[in-house]
This record gives C-alpha cells, sequence and structure tokens, in this order.
C-alpha cells in the first residue's frame, strides 16, 4: 500500500514537471512567433536565400527580378522580415539596400524553442516507453 502511494507522488510530480516544460515551451513559441511567421512562408524564404546569396543588400528591383514576386509583394514580405529581426536596411542616398542582417536574441530563442521542443518530445517518448500512456491528463 505504502509502495503504490510512493508511485504515485512520484508520478504525480513526473507530470507536474512535464507541465511546468510545456507551459515554459509555450512561452518560448509565443516570443518566436514573428520569427516563425517570417521564416513560414515561402516567398519569405526565397527573398532571405536571395539576400544570402547577395552581400552587400539589394534593393527591391533587385530582388524582385531574383524572386519573381511583384515589388508591392517584395515591399511587404521585407516588412514582415524586417520586423521579425531577420533583415536590415540602409540609405545610400535615395536608394534603400536591404540585407541580413538577423537579430541574435532572435536566432537565441529560435534555437532555445528547437532544444527544449526536443527535449520534452524526449522526455514525453521515455514516459510512453515506461507504460504511462498520457502523461498530461493524469492517465497511467
Amino acid at each position: 500500500m505504502e509502495n503504490n502511494h510512493v508511485e504515485n507522488n512520484q508520478m504525480k510530480n513526473e507530470i507536474e514537471k512535464l507541465q511546468k516544460q510545456m507551459k515554459k515551451l509555450a512561452k518560448e513559441f509565443e516570443a518566436c512567433q514573428k520569427t516563425l511567421i517570417a521564416l513560414g512562408d515561402e516567398n519569405r524564404q526565397q527573398i532571405l536565400i536571395t539576400l544570402l546569396k547577395n552581400y552587400g543588400g539589394m534593393r527591391v528591383g533587385d530582388i524582385t527580378e531574383h524572386t519573381r514576386l511583384s515589388r508591392p509583394a517584395v515591399s511587404h514580405h521585407l516588412k514582415i522580415l524586417k520586423e521579425a529581426g531577420m533583415i536590415n536596411m540602409y540609405k545610400r542616398g535615395t536608394m534603400n539596400f536591404y540585407h541580413v542582417d538577423a537579430d541574435k536574441k532572435q536566432w537565441e530563442q529560435l534555437t532555445e524553442l528547437v532544444v527544449h521542443s526536443n527535449e520534452l518530445v524526449k522526455e514525453v517518448s521515455k514516459k510512453r516507453e515506461s507504460g504511462m500512456s498520457c502523461p498530461f491528463s493524469g492517465e497511467t
């Protein structure tokens, strides 16, 4: 009887630990939303690839030629990438040049999100392998 009580307490503690990890992961996802949205669009990915291949910055017209997107579409995607901290812009006279200049903090947050997601998946897999059917519902 005592042994069951100890096992139940241990399982309860493990479930609470997983729930805390999930809440932390949810906060990390929230912190990375702009970055994930920016990276989640194929057109923005193509713009980033284009900028990475052309060191020194590019004008909207040049990006348009490389991506086959319209100027307004390129401008729209550049705005989203800039707001997400993935690119930046500098002026030379009246010309605007866009370049990859990612905010270090954004990449660190994204890296932590991936690492912590992986850790949680491993932990849940380990629990399932040990016979726990659903560690988040309290069922065993």
